[in-house]
């Protein structure tokens, strides 16, 4: 069925959302960044090549002592007094090891200074406050640690700055000190790192390197990390350990004995800026900078509960994904062997004394194109029974209830009657029709001539209410023809074969289905509420306690869209009419009929909300190939194909195709994934905003009247043979 008419002619579906959509995408895409750059995988953060030692300037960085003053013609450091030791501690803070360290200081008496990380200062702000709060000092060690030697000069001046904003946002204070990640020791900075260190004085910033640096990074052990952090011979020193990037439990008992031996060298530990007798490191920020800091500390909180409840929901979805592939693929296998090879099928041929009568409808508007193709392989049937052809043309405008009863389709009765839409024109064949059993199929699909009687055959079993048939697309040529062909053997044909087994069978496709006369008068015929009538009536005949099967063997052959805009327009509707019929059976998901439990929860969860997270998938494919390593990405997207191609050689072989049509399949994730989750997008919002969709007609091509003319008045065995 084609379409049908809307009187009111209403818009087609809303435009403003698409807006919304491109919003939202945005706000995944500053939230996936925000949190790559805070934890340093956005940009260029990696150490540079080696650097040379030919600066002047920095060749009297490296005869100095820790602390360097650049903010003068020439560099001046400091060296500490002796018996002075300032600790220091980079890369935290962190939730598990910074209080600790706390506590060894408050223990001892001892003052510090911690060179934080901006990034971490926003997602733990009471552990800055901490810090301050208990009279040791900050210092700014980067928004990300990110090694300013390899950075550009902006980005050198963006960590500086965010970090300050961070800061401000946490403790309402600016730091005066610096010390750039993975600096050395004054003796051996090198020129790239002198020219960073020139870039923070910039900035306003006083750079402190290290004397002694406790290398607890590699956890060398307690006794190791001691003789590392203690200066000799009564010198001062400043002394480098790590509260965070780890395991530091090793720190932890080390700085306790580094304490426990100076006290008893009676040296004094206390901050960079009082060891060498300097104001406070801490400035007041300004209102502005507080309000903004805050912001941004809020703002990387949530990006990061944001992408890591987001990672979560897609491994979830990837999980739930691959065991319904495998589950499927085991149903599938089931059904195939009870088909082929169990008693049901026995049974079932020898179920009828004499082939019952039979009614097929053809509802048609403007069907001009295909309708004798269609009617050509209705009246060469096999079929033994008696035959009632009904042609119901719904007010067509190009002439098909003309070619309808032309002659040479005997059996063929042409009802016209008003446009009324598909629904209607259904209900006046149901009400025209002289036997029980019904077969329904759409005026641009042909079937072969075993269809019907394989479809009647299952009537046999009286518990059965509606028969599902075997869907192909004719029309294979191009991308668009082929996708469509992998779809349905994959994602429509092997579906019903374990919807079968399940007793959620959510569709009987108008292409090729047949039914009970009796169980459809019974629920009034086929409503126009939805869109979706054939996805709507199978679902009444399921609450109604009717058995829905598939019958493999019915094959029928239609015509799928061959434009990217025609199927747009199809999958929209189909989509929309589905999610109307999801809402109107919605009281299905509490009778004691698991049907709405299983069908329903199905259709939600993978026909819905999996994909409204296909967008996210492809956003956080692109982020990670832009600033990560790819292969990971790449891996990832070659292993799901791989399982998709296993999936569907597996659908092929059980329908009887070639498995050569999968050299497509990879390609189908750069166009035809992205066209269907866009339609479930603008499906969903179509229904949340209550507009009202007319329904989409798509334009034919007759593809199958070359077929059946040139057999006379079949189609060939097996269907038509495209390439």
């Amino acid at each position: 069925m084609a379409r049908t008419a809307t009187a009111n002619g209403l818009p087609s579906g809303p435009r403003g959302h698409w807006f919304l959509v491109a919003a939202g995408l945005l706000v995944v895409a500053a939230a996936l960044t925000l949190d790559g750059y805070a934890a340093n995988v956005v940009g260029e953060t990696r150490p540079g090549p080696p650097a040379g030692f030919a600066s002047a300037e920095a060749a009297e960085v490296r005869r100095g002592g820790p602390v360097v003053n650049v903010t003068g013609d020439r560099p001046a450091s400091v060296r500490l007094p002796g018996r002075t030791v300032a600790l220091t501690f980079n890369d935290g803070p962190d939730p598990e090891w910074t209080p600790q360290v706390l506590d060894v200081l408050a223990r001892h008496g001892a003052k510090a200074t911690f060179f934080v990380v901006g990034s971490k200062v926003a997602r733990h702000p009471d552990l800055a406050r901490r810090i301050v709060a208990e009279g040791h000092e900050l210092g700014n060690h980067t928004y990300s640690h990110a090694d300013l030697a390899a950075v550009p000069a902006w980005r050198l001046r963006l960590e500086s700055s965010l970090t300050q904003r961070a800061l401000a946002g946490a403790t309402g204070l600016h730091t005066t000190l610096a010390r750039p990640p993975h600096s050395p020791a004054p003796p051996v900075v090198t020129d790239l790192q002198w020219a960073a260190m020139k870039e923070l004085a910039a900035e306003g910033h006083l750079v402190v390197l290290t004397d002694l640096d406790a290398k607890d990074w590699s956890r060398p052990g307690t006794a190791e990390i001691v003789a590392s952090s203690l200066p000799a011979g009564g010198e001062g020193a400043v002394v480098t350990m790590r509260d965070s990037g780890g395991d530091r439990r090793q720190t932890v008992e080390a700085l306790d004995l580094v304490l426990e031996r100076l006290k008893g060298e009676d040296y004094r530990a206390v901050t960079v800026t009082e060891a060498i007798g300097m104001p406070s490191a801490h400035r007041r920020a300004g209102a502005v900078d507080r309000f903004f800091g805050a912001a941004l500390n809020l703002a990387q909180r949530a990006s990061e509960t944001f992408t890591g409840v987001l990672r979560w929901a897609l491994f979830i979805a990837g999980a739930l994904t691959l065991g319904r592939f495998g589950f499927f693929i085991v149903l599938a296998g089931v059904h195939a062997h009870r088909t082929r090879g169990g008693t049901r099928r026995r049974n079932a041929v020898g179920g009828w004394p004499i082939p019952p009568p039979v009614t097929v409808i053809v509802p048609a508007y403007n069907e001009a194109a295909g309708i004798q193709a269609t009617l050509r392989s209705l009246v060469a049937t096999s079929y033994r029974g008696e035959l009632e052809i009904l042609v119901v043309d719904d007010g067509s405008t190009d002439g098909t209830a003309d070619l309808a009863a032309a002659p040479g389709f005997p059996g063929v009765r042409v009802i016209r009657r008003p446009n009324g839409g598909k629904p209607a024109a259904l209900n006046t064949g149901i009400a025209q029709a002289s036997h029980e059993l019904l077969i329904m199929v759409d005026g641009d699909t042909v079937f072969e001539r075993a269809t019907i009687g394989r479809l009647v055959r299952r009537f046999a079993d009286p518990a059965i209410g509606a028969v599902s048939g075997n869907t192909k697309v004719g029309n294979r040529r191009g991308a668009i023809g082929r996708w469509q062909h992998i779809e349905y053997v994959i994602g429509f044909n092997l579906d019903r074969r374990a919807f079968e087994l399940l007793d959620c069978m959510a569709t009987v496709p108008g292409a090729v289905g047949a039914f009970r006369r009796s169980a459809l008068v019974a629920l009034g015929g086929v409503s126009g509420d939805t869109l979706a009538e054939d996805t709507d009536l199978t679902m009444a005949l399921c609450r109604a306690g009717w058995r829905v099967v598939y019958e493999e063997n019915a094959v029928a052959w239609t015509e799928a869209p061959a434009s990217l805009g025609e199927l747009w327009r199809q999958r929209y509707r189909w989509c929309y009419g589905t999610l109307q019929a999801m809402w109107k059976h919605r009281r299905a998901v509490v009778e004691r009929n698991p049907f709405g439990r299983r069908c329903l929860g199905y259709l939600t969860l993978f026909h819905v909300l999996l994909p409204l997270l296909a967008p996210v998938v492809d956003l956080m494919a692109i982020h990670a190939i832009a600033v990560d390593d790819p292969l990971p990405v790449v891996a990832a997207w070659a292993g799901f194909v791989l399982v998709q191609g296993l999936i569907g050689w597996y659908a092929l072989l059980l329908d009887g195709e070639r498995a050569s049509a999968l050299w497509i399949l990879p390609l189908q994730q750069f166009v035809y994934r992205q066209l269907m989750y866009l339609v479930v997008i603008q499906s969903l919002a179509t229904a949340l905003l209550g507009v009202r969709l007319r329904w989409h007609g798509i334009r034919r091509e007759g593809t199958f009247n070359e077929f059946t003319q040139a057999a006379g008045r079949s189609l060939p065995a097996g269907g038509p043979r495209r390439p």
